[in-house]
């Protein structure tokens, strides 16, 4: 079996999301803590967004369902980015992470959604 790139972002992107959704479930506390004050039941969209990231992330490897799972992935990513730009703007909540770390997040968030665009939605 021949793999190419796409192939290989698809698989990649798959384990990530399902990775990262499945640790909302096992360590909510890390989520807990970069959830803006200003949203209703903190811990519910933690769990939400870990589940969300878990059903894209299996939808990416079902060819059928790739291009919605892209979608709601990208819609998700898009979801989430305000929490990257609440943790910048209250960086001294979080004295672990450099600053530099938290700046780069944002332009990171927009490299993902390309990326998934590219190997899910584009592809199909």
């Amino acid at each position: 079996m021949k793999l190419n790139g796409r192939k290989c972002s698809i698989a990649l992107l798959c384990v990530l999301f399902i990775a990262a959704g499945v640790n909302h479930f096992v360590s909510p506390g890390v989520y807990l803590k970069i959830m803006p004050d200003y949203l209703p039941w903190p811990l519910a969209l933690v769990y939400v967004s870990g589940f969300f990231e878990v059903l894209g992330g299996v939808g990416l490897v079902i060819p059928r369902l790739r291009r919605a799972a892209g979608w709601g992935l990208i819609a998700l990513l898009v979801a989430v980015f305000p929490a990257n730009v609440d943790m910048l703007m209250n960086a001294d909540q979080f004295p672990a992470i450099p600053v530099w770390a938290l700046v780069a997040r944002l332009p990171l968030q927009g490299v993902l959604i390309a990326w998934v665009w590219w190997a899910a939605v584009k592809s199909q």
